[in-house]
C-alpha cells in the first residue's frame, strides 16, 4: 500500500510536467516554457527528465511538432544551462549535433539549444570543437532568418571567450569555417558581431593558414560603411560603430597591407566623400600597426593620393584627415629599425614631399602657399628626423622669400609658415646644440623678426611677437644683444596708443612669457624704462597735461605686472609699484582715485601671477598687505593737512580695489601662514596696534571699533578682503569679540559704505565657523541685532542689509536657520520701505560674489545650493503673490523673477509650465529690473523647450514687442533678443503673427542706439524668412 502510494505521488508530478509540455507543443502556448523552466530551477524537475516528457515529441514525424519540442528544451537550457552536470551536458551535446541534420524547420530551435550549451560551464573539453565542426558543415548559414544567422555569431563568440585553446586545436579549419559562416552577412547586428570575432581572430593570434586574403575580402567587402540607420531604430545601431568596428579588424593586422593599402588609395581617389574620410582615418589607424616593409610599395601612389586631396579639396574634414594621415606615415617611417644596408624610406619619402612642395613656396601669385606648408609641416611634425629635414631644406627659401616680398601681407604669409615651422621643433629636444636645426639659421631668423616688429602692419607685428616668443621658447637661440633688441621692441608695443590695442596685449603677453625665461634681461633692459616711465608719468599725471600723458602712466603699469612672471622680477616690480603709491602719497602727485584703482589692478594680477609659487606668493603678501594696510590707515588717522591721496584712498571705489588686491594675496597661503599674518591685523583694527605696519609713526590712533573716524570705520572693507579669505582651520584671535564689534558697526552707523562692510564681514566668519555651541551663540545675537535694528526707523536699511548677508551665509552651507531668515525676508516684501530692496536680496542669494562668500576664499558653499533654495522657497513666492494686495505683487514678481533667472535651466524646465504664466505677467510689470531679469529669463526657455512656450505664443508676441520701445536700452535688446528667440517656436503657430511683427520691428530699426538696431536687424531677418523653403 506505501509503495503504491510514493509512485502515485511520483507520477503526479510528471503529469504535471507531460500536461505543461503538452500545451507548449500541440496548444502553441508560450507560457508552459517559463513554468517549465522554473520548476527545473527550484529542484522540481531535471533537465533529463524535460528530455523523457518531450519523447514523443522529438520523434513526432511532423517537423513542426519536433521543433516546438526542441524549442522547449532549448528555452529551459538557456535559462538553466548553470544547473547541467557534465553528463547531462554531453547528452544533450550529442542529441543537438545530431539534430542539426534535421528539417530546417527544427534547426532554429537546435541553434537556440546549442548556444545555451555554449554558456555551460560543465561541457567536457572537446564539444566546442564537435559543435563548431557539426554547424560548419551541417548548417547553411546564409539561408537562415537574421535572429538564427545572430545566434550562429553568438555561439561562436561564446566559445571563443571560454574555450580558446579548443578552438585553437582546430587551426586554420576554424577560420575557414567562420569564413564561410559570415559570408553574405548584411544585418548590421550580425555584422557588429562578425567585425568582433574577426577582430578577436587576430588579436589572439589564431592561425589564419592560407585565407588571409578571405578573411580580408570576406570583411572588406563592407568597405566603406554605407549605412544609414531607420527612424526609431529599436537597437540603437549607428552607422559610426560600425565604421570603428570595421576599421578595428582592418587595421590590426600587417598581414592585410598588400590587400588593404590599393583599396584605400581607390577610395581616396573616389568622389564620395564619406568614403575619402574613411579612408583616410582608416590608413591612420594602420600606421600604428605597420612598418615600412609594409607600405614601402605603396607610398609614391599613398602621396600622391594625400597631395591631390590637400591640393584641391572642397571639404575642411578631408584636408585635416589627409594631413593627420600623411603625419602618421612619417611617423611609421621614423619609428621603424633601419638595417645597415636598407633603404632609407623616411629620407626618400620626405625628399618626394620636398619635391613636390618646395616651388609652391616660390610662387609669385602664391596660391598653393599654404596647402604646400601644411604638407611640409604635417610630415615634419611626425619626428624629430623628420623635423629636422624639412626645416633645413625649407627654412633658406622661407627667409629668402620674406626679403623677395616687399608687401606686408606676402611677408605676413610667410612669417606665419615660418612660424609654423618653428612651434614644430619645440617637440624635440637636441642635447648638442650643435645639432639643433635652427642654431644656422638663428642671426637671420632674429633680423627677420625684429623687421616684422618695426613693420608699419599690425597684421605683421602682431605674427612678430608671436614668433618672437617661439624663438626666446628655443634653448640658447637669442644671443643677449638680441634679447636686449627684443626687450626693446617688446617695451615700445607695450606703450602703443589705444589704436594699436591687439598688437599692445600681444606684446604685454610675450613680454610674460619670455620674462619666465630670461628674467635678467628684462631686470636689466625693461624695469629700468618701465620705473622712469612711470616717474615721469606721475610728473604728467600731477601737472594734468591731458589723457595721452595720462594713458601712457596706465599701460607703464600694466606692462609691470605683466612682466611679473619670475620670483626674482616680482622682487623688483612690486617694490616699485608700492613705492609709486607711498611716494605719491608724500607728495600730492595723485589728483583722482583712478590712479589708485589702476596700481591696484597691477598689484592684484601680480598677485595672481604669485599664486603659481608660494614662495612668491608668501613674499608678495607680506610685503604687500601691510604696506596697503599702513596707507589706509594712515589716509584715516587726522591729520592737519589732508593730502590729496587720503581722500582718494578712502573713496569707495579705491577701498574696493584694495580689498580685492589683499583677497586675492591671501586665499592661497598655506595654514600656518596665514595664522602668521592673521594675528598682527585682527589686533589692528581690535586694539590698534600697528607695531607690524611700515612707517608706523602715525600722528593718531586708530580704532575703527571704538568711536573712531567715519573714514576709519570705512576701512572694515580692507579687514572683510582679509579674514574672509583665509583657510577656514585658520584660528581667529578674539574672534567673540571681533563678530560682536561688526555687529555693532553693521547697524550702528549712517555711512553705507562701512556697515555694508561690516555685514559682509560678519556673514562671511559665520559662514566659516564650524557648527556648535559658538556658533549658535553667533546666530542668536545676529537674529536679535536684526529685529532690533528692524525696529528702529534710524537703522532699518542697515538692519535689512545685515539680514541679507546673514541669510546668504547661512543657505549656501544649508544651515537649518536660513529657512526662518528667508521668510523672514519674504515678509518684508509687503514692506512699504523694504518692500523693493528685500525683492532685489533674492537676487544677491542666487548669485555668486566677487569679494566674499566665495569657493576661491574657501566659503563653505554646497553644491545645488540654487537647486534646494528654488525647491524650499519658490512655493511660498508663489503663494505669497497671489495672497498679496495688488501694490505689493510687482515685488514677488521681482523676486521671483531674480531666483529664476540664475536657476540652472534644466531645473526650471520641468516647473515651467506652473510658472510661465507668473513670468508673464512680470513682464507687465514697470520696473526695468524686473522686465530685464523676465526676459533674460524667457530667452533660454524659448530655446529649449518650444513646445510649452508655442502654447503662450499671443502673449509673448504682444509683451515683447512693447518692450521693445522700452525707455531701457536693455530692455529693449532683451527684448528683440526674445523676438529673435521666438523663431525657434514651431512655424506654424508663428505665422499668423509674421506681418505684424515685420512691421512693429520696423520703428526699432530707427532707435537711437546701434547696439538696439543690431539686435532689429537680426530679429526682422529671421521673421521674413519665417516659412521660407530651407528656413
Amino acid at each position: 500500500m506505501a509503495a503504491a502510494t510514493a509512485l502515485e505521488e511520483a507520477a503526479a508530478p510528471m503529469g504535471a510536467l507531460c500536461g505543461l509540455v503538452q500545451d507548449f507543443v500541440m496548444g502553441q502556448q508560450e507560457g508552459p516554457a517559463d513554468q517549465v523552466a522554473a520548476d527545473v530551477k527550484s529542484g522540481g524537475y531535471t533537465v533529463l527528465q524535460v528530455v523523457e516528457a518531450l519523447g514523443s515529441s522529438l520523434e513526432n514525424p511532423e517537423p513542426r511538432t519536433r521543433a516546438r519540442g526542441i524549442q522547449l528544451l532549448s528555452q529551459v537550457l538557456l535559462q538553466c544551462h548553470s544547473l547541467l552536470l557534465e553528463k547531462e551536458a554531453v547528452h544533450l551535446t550529442l542529441f543537438y549535433e545530431n539534430r542539426l541534420k534535421d528539417h530546417h524547420l527544427v534547426v532554429p530551435s537546435v541553434l537556440q539549444g546549442l548556444r545555451a550549451l555554449s554558456l555551460s560551464v560543465a561541457l567536457p573539453r572537446g564539444l566546442a570543437v564537435s559543435v563548431l565542426k557539426a554547424i560548419f558543415q551541417e548548417v547553411h548559414v546564409q539561408s537562415l532568418l537574421q535572429v538564427d544567422r545572430h545566434t550562429v555569431f553568438s555561439i561562436i563568440t561564446n566559445f571563443m571567450r571560454s574555450r580558446e585553446e579548443e578552438l585553437k586545436s582546430l587551426g586554420a579549419d576554424f577560420t575557414f569555417g567562420f569564413i564561410q559562416v559570415m559570408d553574405g552577412e548584411k544585418d548590421p547586428r550580425n555584422l557588429l558581431l562578425a567585425f568582433r570575432i574577426v577582430h578577436d581572430l587576430i588579436s589572439k593570434d589564431y592561425n589564419l593558414g592560407p585565407f588571409v586574403e578571405e578573411l580580408f575580402e570576406v570583411t572588406s567587402c563592407y568597405f566603406p560603411i554605407d549605412f544609414t540607420p531607420p527612424p526609431n531604430d529599436p537597437y540603437g545601431i549607428q552607422r559610426e560603430d560600425l565604421i570603428l568596428s570595421l576599421r578595428a579588424v582592418l587595421a590590426s593586422t600587417p598581414r592585410f597591407a598588400e590587400f588593404l593599402l590599393p583599396l584605400l588609395i581607390e577610395k581616396v581617389d573616389s568622389e564620395i566623400l564619406s568614403a575619402k574620410l574613411d579612408s583616410l582615418q582608416t590608413l591612420n589607424a594602420c600606421c600604428a600597426v605597420y612598418g615600412q616593409k609594409e607600405l614601402k610599395d605603396f607610398l609614391p601612389s599613398l602621396w600622391a593620393s594625400i597631395r591631390r586631396e590637400v591640393f584641391q579639396t572642397a571639404s575642411e574634414r578631408v584636408e585635416a584627415e589627409g594631413l593627420a594621415a600623411l603625419h602618421s606615415l612619417t611617423a611609421c617611417l621614423s619609428c621603424s629599425v633601419l638595417r645597415a644596408d636598407a633603404e632609407d624610406l623616411l629620407h626618400s619619402f620626405l625628399s618626394s614631399i620636398l619635391q613636390d612642395c618646395r616651388h609652391h613656396l616660390c610662387e609669385p601669385d602664391m596660391k598653393l602657399v599654404w596647402p604646400s606648408a601644411k604638407l611640409l609641416q604635417a610630415a615634419a611634425g611626425a619626428s624629430a628626423r623628420a623635423c629636422e629635414h624639412i626645416t633645413s631644406n625649407v627654412l633658406p627659401l622661407l627667409l629668402e622669400q620674406f626679403h623677395k616680398h616687399s608687401q606686408s601681407n606676402q611677408r605676413r604669409t610667410i612669417l606665419e609658415m615660418i612660424l609654423g615651422f618653428l612651434k614644430l621643433q619645440q617637440k624635440w629636444s637636441y642635447e648638442d646644440r650643435d645639432e639643433r636645426p635652427l642654431s644656422n639659421f638663428k642671426d637671420q631668423l632674429c633680423s627677420l623678426v625684429f623687421m616684422a616688429l618695426t613693420d608699419p602692419s599690425t597684421q605683421l607685428q602682431l605674427v612678430g611677437i608671436r614668433t618672437l616668443t617661439v624663438l626666446g621658447a628655443q634653448p640658447d637661440l637669442l644671443s643677449a644683444e638680441d634679447l636686449e633688441l627684443a626687450v626693446g621692441h617688446l617695451y615700445r608695443l607695450s606703450l602703443l596708443e589705444e589704436d594699436a590695442q591687439s598688437c599692445r596685449v600681444a606684446a604685454l603677453e610675450a613680454s610674460g612669457s619670455l620674462a619666465t625665461l630670461y628674467p635678467g634681461a628684462f631686470s636689466s633692459h625693461l624695469l629700468p624704462k618701465l620705473a622712469e616711465g612711470l616717474h615721469q608719468g606721475e610728473s604728467d599725471v600731477a601737472r594734468a597735461d591731458g589723457p595721452t600723458k595720462c594713458s601712457r602712466h596706465f599701460r607703464c603699469l600694466q606692462a609691470l605686472s605683466a612682466v611679473s612672471t619670475h620670483p626674482d622680477i616680482v622682487k623688483e616690480t612690486l617694490p616699485l609699484l608700492l613705492q609709486h603709491l607711498c611716494q605719491a602719497h608724500k607728495g600730492n602727485m595723485i589728483t583722482d582715485s583712478s590712479e589708485v584703482v589702476a596700481v591696484c589692478q597691477s598689484l592684484q594680477q601680480v598677485a595672481e601671477k604669485c599664486q603659481q609659487d608660494p614662495e612668491s606668493y608668501w613674499y608678495f603678501h607680506k610685503t604687500a598687505v601691510p604696506c596697503l594696510f599702513a596707507l589706509a590707515v594712515q589716509a584715516s588717522v587726522p591729520e592737519k593737512t589732508s593730502s590729496v591721496l587720503s581722500k582718494a584712498l578712502l573713496e569707495d571705489e579705491v577701498l574696493a580695489a584694495l580689498a580685492s588686491v589683499i583677497g586675492t594675496a591671501t586665499t592661497h597661503l598655506s595654514p600656518e601662514l596665514a595664522a602668521q599674518s592673521v594675528t598682527c591685523i585682527v589686533p589692528l583694527f581690535l586694539d590698534g596696534n600697528t607695531s607690524f605696519l611700515p612707517e608706523n609713526s602715525f600722528p593718531g590712533h586708530f580704532q575703527p571699533f571704538q568711536g573712531g573716524s567715519s573714514g576709519q570705520r570705512r576701512l572694515v572693507a580692507l579687514l572683510m578682503a582679509f579674514v574672509c579669505s583665509l583657510p577656514r582651520n585658520v584660528e581667529i584671535p578674539e574672534l567673540t569679540r571681533l563678530m560682536q564689534e561688526l555687529l555693532k558697526q553693521s547697524c550702528g552707523h549712517s555711512c553705507p559704505f562701512s556697515s555694508t562692510a561690516a555685514s559682509k564681514c560678519f556673514a562671511g566668519l559665520l559662514n566659516k565657523q564650524p557648527p556648535g555651541q559658538q556658533l549658535d551663540e553667533f546666530l542668536q545675537l545676529s537674529v536679535d541685532t536684526v529685529e532690533a535694528g528692524l525696529a528702529s526707523e534710524s537703522s532699518r536699511n542697515q538692519a535689512f542689509t545685515l539680514l541679507l548677508w546673514v541669510t546668504k551665509a547661512l543657505v549656501l552651507r544649508y544651515h537649518p536657520l536660513s529657512a526662518s531668515l528667508t521668510a523672514r525676508l519674504m515678509g518684508l516684501l509687503s514692506d512699504p520701505e523694504l518692500g523693493c530692496a528685500a525683492a532685489d536680496g533674492f537676487s544677491l542669494l542666487m548669485s555668486d560674489c566677487t569679494d566674499v562668500l566665495t569657493r576661491a576664499g574657501h566659503a563653505d558653499v554646497r553644491i545645488m545650493f540654487r537647486q534646494r533654495f528654488f525647491t524650499d522657497n519658490v512655493p511660498a513666492l508663489v503663494q505669497g503673490f497671489h495672497a498679496a494686495p495688488q501694490d505689493v505683487k510687482p515685488n514677488y514678481l521681482k523676486g521671483l523673477s531674480h531666483v529664476l533667472n540664475r536657476l540652472p535651466k534644466p531645473v526650471l524646465l520641468p516647473e515651467l509650465p506652473t510658472l510661465l504664466s507668473l513670468l508673464l505677467e512680470a513682464l507687465s510689470c514697470p520696473d526695468s529690473v524686473v522686465q530685464l531679469s523676465t526676459l533674460s529669463c524667457l530667452q533660454p526657455l524659448l530655446l529649449e523647450a518650444p513646445q510649452i512656450m508655442s502654447l503662450h505664443v499671443d502673449t509673448l508676441v504682444t509683451k515683447f514687442l512693447n518692450l521693445s520701445s522700452s525707455h531701457s536700452m536693455a530692455v529693449r535688446i532683451a527684448a528683440l533678443q526674445c523676438m529673435h528667440a521666438l523663431t525657434r517656436l514651431p512655424t506654424s503657430v508663428l505665422l499668423p503673427y509674421k506681418s505684424q511683427v515685420i512691421r512693429a520691428l520696423a520703428k526699432p530699426l530707427d532707435d537711437k542706439k546701434r547696439l538696439v538696431r543690431k539686435e532689429a536687424v537680426s530679429a526682422r531677418g529671421e521673421w521674413f524668412l519665417l516659412g521660407s523653403p530651407g528656413s
